[in-house]
């Protein structure tokens, strides 16, 4: 029937090879079709579509499909007006040429759609998303004919599409957002150009869907073709000045996806990203408070970026986030924002650990409650930061800790993990320990600091660390200028209860070591009970390690310090005991070191006079200790401020101090590391026994000696490290 309407001849040009038989049959069918809407014969020309469809577009042979097309155009041309109610019919085969494996039928197929176009206009749009997705593909046709004819209807469709009022931003979103992750360059220059086109009509709200497609567009940003990523930030600059303006924006779904581009590889796509969250902080109000936790870990990493332009911003941006005051009740979430910055306190970088732990003190400020909570979760996490190579960090650790261990549960909770990590970690006392002590007794103050360590450490099981530990406080405590005043409380030990007490306090773990109790005995001015403990040591403690902190303490006797003391010697009469103590260790120092030679210098420019009531008496002895001593009367005793007393008894109690009481107490102490300290030995001794009898075991034809007994060794009556004669 349809074969009736047009005529055979014009049916074999619309096939033919030639292009312009082709045209000349395509202008033939226009004017049937056009004759025929005229007549208002629609039947017909429904069987006039159908055979260029199924007889020519549908056909195997290219040309025959090649006419096809050419003729379906000029039918629409023909209906004009009318061609809506065919529009159906005559789109759907275009649309399906547009993937034929002949890119000439492809080039066809989009010149046939751009005429159709033209004629129908507005109608087009209800098959905009097929239309849409068909020209999507042919962006990146492989035939850069079929390219330029897809741009001239792209370009085409685009102003059909703003002068329109019924086109579906709704149904369009989802098939943007199925594209954007596409990494074609031309496909990604199509989809940047659509999204720019809309966004620029006043009636469609591309700002309103911008999650969708948000991400598409960072993913641009890093794209190896300049001109995308100019496209691409051009766009995201233009919704970040929209949304500047805006009342209403959806911020929290938009901050999920800027918190995943700040940690981008690409520096662009990170700056981009920290400038987005910058202005959302500035903006988004109470809409961010369930995201600031992760907004915050996507700003501390980038405070220690290696580009300058991201750090500024991401500085900003912290300091905008740490001064909005948000409340759990509105959603904020402090568990979730101090696990981050518990988390960033093992960033290799320093200025990230830096802001971490300004935000746990920020969060401690504001919601102490809350994060007391949460302490058992951070607590070893704070204690190993105590250890970071940066000491600008550690004092902020200190901060964090003296800030939770107000609370007298939480002191006492400190300390203890403190003694703990120094007792597992011996270089973190030795590299570290002066400064946390020092830090901390300024920070809680110094006398409840010493008083809670000496608590811990008087029963202290491990004795060799004790006696380290003691000896690292008692050395902060006489050159710290943090523990002045404790020196000054420690030197009225004689005078009032405040000192006595501090004294007694700490004397019970300063027995760990001998040179500790002789050094705050020096420095609480006990001077007879110092020279008590001198004259109380015994062999085993004169060791190397005893003979090196005798050393430290005969160089800090020439310190302002110690100035009270050395002054006191112009009274050698009145302190009669303090140059006996001073004598004792001079004699227990061996003669060729520099320590003896230091002291017997100082020493031999005490005065060599004493008193003897009110009359000074002038020694003639070049000794200026044997007639003081001489001129005491047998049975008498020197108190320590150097007044004689008569019988003044066995107890031996001065301002309260009951100084037999506290010798015993340091004589039982010394004797459990001596004991401790012949164990190791005998325990070292019996491993090297050990391996000496399984290497002669397995010496082949050894014979043993007819006398294998041994003199005993000397080293198993001293302590490790002490001197070997």
């Amino acid at each position: 029937m349809a074969d009736a309407v047009i005529p055979p001849a014009v049916l074999r040009n619309l096939s033919d090879k030639l292009y312009e038989k082709r045209k000349n049959a395509a202008l033939e069918v226009e004017g049937i079709v056009k004759s025929l809407a005229a007549a208002g014969d629609h039947e017909k020309i429904s069987m006039v579509i159908n055979l260029l469809t199924n007889e020519f577009t549908s056909s195997a042979q290219a040309n025959h499909r090649k006419g096809g097309l050419i003729g379906l155009a000029a039918a629409t041309v023909g209906l004009t007006t009318e061609a809506a109610q065919h529009l159906n019919q005559i789109v759907r085969p275009v649309l399906d040429s547009f993937v034929d494996q002949d890119s000439r039928v492809r080039y066809y197929a989009c010149e046939a759609l751009y005429n159709i176009a033209k004629v129908v206009r507005g109608d087009f749009i209800v098959f905009f998303n097929h239309i849409f997705d068909a020209l999507c593909k042919l962006s990146a046709d492989s035939d850069p004919n079929v390219q330029s004819a897809a741009h001239l209807l792209d370009r085409l469709v685009k102003d059909i599409v703003t002068e329109s009022d019924q086109f579906s931003i709704e149904e369009f979103i989802p098939l943007l957002r199925e594209r954007m992750n596409v990494l074609n360059p031309y496909v990604r220059q199509f989809l940047v150009g659509w999204i720019t086109v809309l966004d620029s009509v006043p009636d469609i709200d591309m700002l309103g869907f911008l999650p969708d497609f948000l991400d598409g567009l960072f993913n641009m940003l890093s794209d190896s073709s300049h001109e995308i990523r100019q496209q691409a930030d051009s766009a995201l600059s233009e919704f970040l000045q929209e949304i500047k303006n805006s009342p209403s924006v959806d911020y929290g779904r938009m901050a999920e996806i800027l918190v995943q581009r700040a940690a981008s590889l690409d520096e662009f796509t990170r700056l981009t990203a920290i400038t987005w969250i910058n202005e959302f902080v500035k903006l988004g109000g109470e809409q961010l408070v369930p995201y600031y936790a992760d907004i915050l870990g996507a700003i501390l990493p980038c405070i220690s970026d290696k580009e300058e332009k991201i750090r500024v911003v991401a500085r900003e941006t912290n300091e905008e986030l740490r001064a909005i005051k948000a409340d759990p009740a509105e959603g904020f979430d402090v568990a979730a924002i101090l696990s981050i910055a518990r988390r960033q306190l093992s960033s290799e970088w320093e200025a990230t650990r830096i802001e971490a732990l300004h935000w746990i003190s920020t969060l401690l400020n504001g919601h102490r409650v809350e994060v007391l909570s949460f302490l058992n979760d951070i607590f070893d996490t704070l204690l190993k930061a105590l250890s970071d190579p940066s000491d600008e960090v550690a004092l902020l650790v200190l901060e964090v800790h003296a800030c939770i261990a107000k609370d007298l549960q939480h002191f006492r909770q400190l300390v203890v993990f403190l003694v703990h990590n120094f007792r597992n970690d011996h270089s973190l006392l030795e590299k570290r320990g002066a400064l946390i002590i020092r830090r901390l007794c300024v920070l809680l103050d110094a006398e409840r600091i010493y008083r809670e360590l000496s608590t811990i450490l008087e029963g202290e099981a491990d004795l060799d660390f004790a006696s380290i530990m003691v000896q690292a406080l008692n050395l902060i405590l006489l050159t710290s200028s943090e523990l002045s005043e404790l020196r000054d409380v420690l030197k009225q030990s004689l005078v009032n209860s405040a000192g006595k007490d501090l004294f007694v306090s700490l004397y019970a773990s300063w027995c760990h070591s001998p040179m500790a109790i002789i050094s705050l005995c020096l420095l609480a001015q006990t001077y007879q009970h110092a020279s008590t403990v001198i004259q109380s040591l015994v062999e085993e403690d004169i060791n190397v390690k005893f003979l090196v902190q005798l050393d430290k303490l005969i160089r800090l006797l020439e310190t302002p310090i110690f100035a009270y003391l050395r002054l006191q010697l112009l009274e050698p009469g009145r302190y009669t005991w303090l140059l006996k103590a001073l004598n004792g260790l001079l004699m227990l120092l061996p003669q060729q070191s520099a320590a003896f030679k230091m002291l017997r210098t100082r020493l031999k420019t005490v005065p060599s006079y004493s008193f003897s009531g009110d009359q000074v008496k002038r020694t003639s002895s070049g000794n200026p200790y044997s007639q003081i001593l001489h001129d005491i009367p047998c049975g008498s005793q020197i108190s320590e401020d150097g007044d004689v007393n008569q019988d003044v008894g066995t107890s031996n109690l001065h301002n309260g101090i009951n100084f037999t009481s506290r010798l015993r107490q340091f004589a039982q102490m010394q004797h459990q590391h001596r004991m401790h300290a012949k164990v190791q030995a005998q325990s070292r001794n019996s491993s090297a026994s050990s391996s000496k009898d399984v290497q002669r075991s397995e010496e082949p034809g050894h014979q043993l000696p007819l006398d294998n007994s041994e003199p005993p060794s000397r080293s198993s009556r001293k302590g490790p490290g002490q001197l070997q004669l």
